[in-house]
C-alpha cells in the first residue's frame, strides 16, 4: 500500500511537470508609461497579441492600451483620445478643466472632443465627440495635449453645466490663479450660438473669490434671498491686526458664517478653528457655521443666518 501510494504521488508529479507553465507577463520598458495601439506594438514585435490580452496591460479604448501600473486618470484618457482616437482634435469642456487644475471629470467619464463641422465624429465608448468650429485664439497646448485655453474652457463650462455648476467651474478656475475673471466676461460677452447667454448670466454671477464650490453655493443660495449682501473673505480687524478672514461677513451688523467642510475636521485644523471664533467673540462678532448637510436645507440656513442679522430671510 505505501508504494502503490508514493507510486502515485510520482505520476502526480509528472503530470505537474507536463502542463504548461503560464508565461511571465512581457512588459517592454519603452511601454510602462504611457499608452499606445496595440496594433502598432504587435506590428513592430514589441508584444503578441496573446501578452497583449494578457493581464500586464489594460485596455483604454479600442486598439489603445496601457500598462496597469500606469494610473488611469482623465486627464491621461483625454491625452490619449486627442492623440491616437480622434488624432487632431482638441481637448474641451470637463475634460479640458482638468489641464487646467480643476477635476471636473472622473477618470471613467467620457472624454469631450470636437471636431470640425465638416468632419464626420468618430463614434468611440469612452469619448464624446461634437461638431464645433474652435477659434484658433482659443485653443493652446498643455504640453503636448492642444486644449481650449482657460478663458475658453471657462466659458464653455458656464453655458453647458446646469444650475449653479458653471458658476462653481468659472469660481474654481479663477482660484486656481490660471486666468482672471475679467477675461472670462469679456469672452463670455463676445460669445454667440447655444449656450452663450448662459455663459453670460453664469460668468456674471461668478466672483472668484471662493475657496471651495460649496462656498460659491452658499453665496448663490444668499443672492437668491433678501439677505443683505455679504462680503467674501473678509479680513476682521481687532486691535490693530487681522484676527479672521471668515468665508462671508457682515461688518455693519458684526455677523461672520463660515462653510465648516471635511477639511475642518483634519488634525490641527480644529483646535484652529475654536481659537479663531474665541477671537472673534471676544470682538463682539457672531459666527454662523453651514455644514454640508445643511445645504440640503436652504430654508433653514437662510433662516439661521437672518436671525444673526435680525432681518427677514425671503427667497425671490
Amino acid at each position: 500500500m505505501i508504494r502503490a501510494c508514493g507510486q502515485r504521488l510520482r505520476d502526480a508529479s509528472r503530470v505537474r511537470h507536463l502542463l504548461p507553465v503560464p508565461p511571465r507577463p512581457a512588459v517592454p520598458d519603452a511601454l510602462r508609461r504611457k499608452a499606445f495601439r496595440g496594433s502598432d506594438v504587435v506590428r513592430s514585435g514589441l508584444l503578441t497579441a496573446n501578452q497583449l490580452r494578457g493581464p500586464a496591460w489594460r485596455r483604454l479604448f479600442p486598439d489603445v492600451y496601457a500598462h496597469v501600473g500606469l494610473p488611469v486618470t482623465h486627464e491621461l484618457r483625454a491625452l490619449v483620445a486627442a492623440r491616437l482616437v480622434v488624432p487632431g482634435s482638441v481637448v474641451t469642456g470637463r475634460s479640458a478643466a482638468g489641464f487646467w487644475g480643476v477635476e471636473l471629470a472622473g477618470a471613467a467619464d467620457d472624454v469631450e472632443l470636437p471636431v470640425p463641422p465638416g468632419r464626420h465624429p468618430v463614434r468611440t465608448a469612452g469619448v464624446r465627440v461634437r461638431r464645433s468650429l474652435l477659434d484658433p485664439a482659443h485653443v493652446t497646448r498643455r504640453g503636448a495635449t492642444p486644449v481650449t485655453t482657460a478663458e475658453a474652457t471657462a466659458v464653455r463650462l458656464a453655458g453647458i453645466l446646469p444650475g449653479d455648476e458653471g458658476v462653481v467651474a468659472v469660481d474654481r478656475l479663477v482660484a486656481t490663479g490660471v486666468v482672471d475673471l475679467q477675461d472670462i466676461r469679456l469672452l463670455a460677452a463676445a460669445t454667440t450660438g447655444p449656450g452663450s447667454a448662459r455663459a453670460r448670466t453664469a460668468c456674471a454671477l461668478a466672483d472668484g473669490l471662493a475657496e471651495s464650490p460649496p462656498e460659491t453655493r452658499l453665496r448663490l443660495l444668499i443672492g437668491r434671498s433678501s439677505l443683505p449682501t455679504p462680503v467674501a473673505q473678509f479680513r476682521v480687524m481687532h486691535e490693530g491686526r487681522i484676527i479672521a478672514r471668515p468665508d462671508f461677513a457682515w461688518p455693519d451688523r458684526r455677523v461672520a458664517l463660515e462653510y465648516d467642510g471635511l477639511w475642518h475636521a483634519q488634525d490641527g485644523q480644529f483646535a484652529k478653528d475654536r481659537e479663531r471664533l474665541n477671537r472673534l467673540r471676544e470682538a463682539g462678532w457672531q459666527v454662523v457655521f453651514v455644514t454640508a448637510a445643511d445645504m440640503y436645507r436652504p430654508e433653514e440656513v437662510l433662516r439661521r443666518i437672518a436671525s444673526a442679522l435680525g432681518v427677514a430671510a425671503v427667497v425671490r
